[in-house]
């Protein structure tokens, strides 16, 4: 079992930053890929960025691509979203995932573990 616990969410206004976190305890962490997805009230859940093992290939949906970058800290177990121009339009529930293995994917039903979820607004 891998437990994943998302931090960074809040209120801020279009054009801000926020910096999303997520710890994971349990197992190792570099077995594991990372993900970010988020949800919005009403529409199903998205796929926002995810990370390799080792953390040299990310990919992001292109709506975030140039504002948004995914990170990871194997010594410290942590993955993190830095966000920045953000838009009322990346208002959602954001949520860290992990999928065991070496292949980066996009497709949520292929991650094995998943946080509670941190909220993100953003005001226009």
């Amino acid at each position: 079992q891998v437990q994943l616990v998302e931090s960074g969410g809040g209120l801020v206004q279009a054009g801000g930053s926020l910096r999303l976190s997520c710890a994971a305890s349990g197992r190792t962490f570099t077995n594991y890929a990372m993900g970010w997805f988020r949800q919005a009230p009403g529409k199903e859940r998205e796929f926002v960025a995810t990370i390799s093992q080792n953390g040299r290939s990310t990919y992001y949906v292109d709506s975030v691509k140039g504002r948004f970058t995914i990170s990871r800290d194997n010594a410290k177990n942590t993955v993190s979203l830095q966000m920045n121009s953000l838009k009322p339009e990346d208002t959602a529930l954001y949520y860290c995932a992990a999928r065991d293995g070496v292949v980066v994917t996009t497709v949520d039903k292929e991650y094995d573990y998943w946080g509670q979820g941190t909220q993100v607004t953003v005001s226009s």
